[in-house]
């Protein structure tokens, strides 16, 4: 989930963001824990710290997201976990062969043969676990992303009413007597602003990377379109502009 998140704070949160102070995405940590001596009470007037990630996995909604997909979604973790198995079933022989080769100082061709043997089996696991997980995961994209979208208001929300003017990531805080922290008061803001989520996506729906992906994708054919396109001779036509870019 955490690079979900961060993928959702760092790029779909952008274009909202833009006009408010910079804000930038930390490792997940809980909300309620108690900050640093450095961390607490206030920079200076009118800054404060928050930490835009724990806010988000700390909302009602998404802890409930979390537990109700345990139940939703039991049979694609079920199956992920057999093949998890399988897989571990499957390397532990091929392991301890390569650690006998080895200890037995078969020749480099050998070991590499055997090794080589290993990595294939190992991606090819992975990759299948990953691809029966893609359900799921894309779930919880889902609910991330209603929560995100609601993320700009809950900051603009806030910073109002602390009197806040500027909002930092704490890792971006060096040292400081007391700055404020304002991720609690985010995850309330979420709380109230997205007292719940869906955890199931509507049919065909992707995610905000995958719609920028495919937006890019399109700008990009469009930009090279006019180019293989015969133009008249006169009068010439001015060059289109650049596509504007949305979510």
């Amino acid at each position: 989930m955490t690079n979900i998140l961060k993928f959702a704070l760092g790029s779909a949160l952008a274009a909202a963001l833009i006009a408010q102070p910079t804000l930038a995405q930390t490792t997940r940590k809980p909300a309620g824990a108690p900050a640093p001596a450095a961390q607490r009470g206030v920079i200076a007037a009118g800054i404060g710290v928050a930490d835009l990630q724990a806010a988000v996995s700390n909302t009602n909604a998404y802890k409930a997201a979390v537990q109700q997909r345990q139940q939703a979604y039991k049979p694609v973790y079920d199956a992920a976990q057999a093949r998890l198995t399988q897989l571990q079933n499957q390397l532990k022989p091929m392991a301890d062969q390569f650690n006998a080769d080895r200890a037995a100082k078969k020749p480099d061709a050998v070991l590499q043969v055997g090794y080589d043997a290993i990595q294939k089996a190992q991606a090819q696991g992975e990759a299948e676990i990953k691809q029966i997980l893609a359900p799921a995961n894309l779930s919880d994209e889902y609910v991330v992303e209603q929560i995100t979208d609601k993320l700009p208001m809950a900051v603009q929300n806030v910073m109002g009413r602390r009197g806040l003017t500027l909002l930092l990531n704490p890792d971006a805080v060096i040292l400081s007597a007391q700055p404020y922290d304002a991720t609690a008061s985010l995850v309330a803001e979420l709380n109230t602003l997205v007292p719940s989520a869906q955890i199931t996506p509507p049919a065909g729906w992707q995610p905000a990377r995958v719609r920028q992906q495919q937006q890019q994708q399109q700008q990009q054919v469009s930009g090279a379109a006019p180019a293989a396109t015969p133009r008249p001779v006169a009068p010439a036509p001015k060059p289109a502009g650049p596509q504007p870019e949305g979510r």
